[in-house]
């Protein structure tokens, strides 16, 4: 059986920012597959926080065209009490839940968002892989990819890809704890 991996997958602008100065992502290019249908090959689940969630599941926000329904989704909450069908909610134990999930067959997890959740993955060192879609913008403020680190964390480069855009996608195997 192989190993499933946790995948960070996330658009980032060239200064670091998830999101713009007002939580915009309307930097992110969507002219072509920038690699996306490969990477959604490999995956059957979704990780996804409550405000991330929230917003995909909302019919009023942008956010909702990206609801991914072919995927299972994990909700990752402290203060949800339910969420809708397809998804499944975690809470308590996120590292015991993960490996959990790990040891299950199936495919890789998509480390859909957000920022807390990214946070709280990269200090439990739950993240196999980051799958970085940089954008060649800088937004000079935002919501930063990696806010609060609190030690390093070494990268193996995996594969880099360039467009005729200028953005470069980048994937790296996380070095473990």
């Amino acid at each position: 059986m192989n190993k499933r991996n946790v995948v960070l997958c996330v658009a980032v602008s060239l200064d670091g920012y998830i999101e713009g100065p007002n939580g915009e992502y309307d930097w992110c290019f969507t002219d072509q597959d920038y690699g996306m249908t490969e990477f959604l090959a490999r995956i059957d689940s979704i990780f996804i926080g409550r405000k991330s969630y929230e917003l995909m599941t909302n019919p009023n926000e942008a956010a909702s065209e990206y609801s991914f329904p072919q995927f299972k989704k994990y909700v990752f909450s402290t203060t949800l009490k339910n969420v809708g069908e397809g998804a499944e909610l975690v809470s308590g134990d996120v590292k015991a839940q993960v490996d959990r999930l790990k040891s299950q067959p199936g495919n890789d997890f998509w480390l859909f968002g957000g920022a807390d959740l990214t946070r709280s993955f990269m200090e439990e060192g739950l993240i196999d892989e980051l799958f970085l879609a940089v954008h060649p913008i800088l937004l000079g403020g935002g919501k930063p990819l990696f806010a609060g680190l609190k030690e390093r964390v070494s990268l193996k480069l995996l594969d880099t890809q360039t467009y005729s855009t200028g953005l470069v996608s980048m994937r790296y195997q996380l070095g473990k704890k």
